[in-house]
């Protein structure tokens, strides 16, 4: 039986470059953090599919994903929690927040777009 694995490294493709470009292009911290998931999953699909074309059932491409997951459940719970004390502190989760010149960022009400 062959696999025709085409289709598989082509949604890695384009899960990777999604998330590279939600990683580049976005200043909103939850959407930069969904870019990276994205890739992490395209790096689970990966190894999956690696691992099915091989033909062992537990492969170290499966058991690595397992673990992946594993860590990528515990990054996200972390990433999260930083996020929300963040917009707590500062009012918003933008990444390009200009600082002053002694490194101090400026009260939330002076920042442009603050409410």
């Amino acid at each position: 039986m062959t696999l025709h694995l085409t289709g598989p490294y082509l949604l890695v493709a384009l899960l990777a470059g999604l998330g590279t470009y939600g990683i580049l292009a976005r200043r909103n911290a939850v959407l930069v953090l969904i870019g990276v998931e994205l890739v992490l999953n395209a790096a689970n699909l990966l190894l999956v599919t690696i691992g099915a074309s091989g033909g062992d059932r537990w492969s170290a491409g499966n058991v690595l994903t397992l673990f992946v997951i594993t860590i990528a459940a515990a990054e996200v719970v972390i990433a999260l929690a930083v996020v929300l004390a963040v917009f707590r502190l500062r009012g918003d989760v933008d990444l390009t927040v200009e600082r002053s010149s002694d490194g101090a960022l400026p009260p939330a009400d002076e920042r442009e777009g603050a409410r």
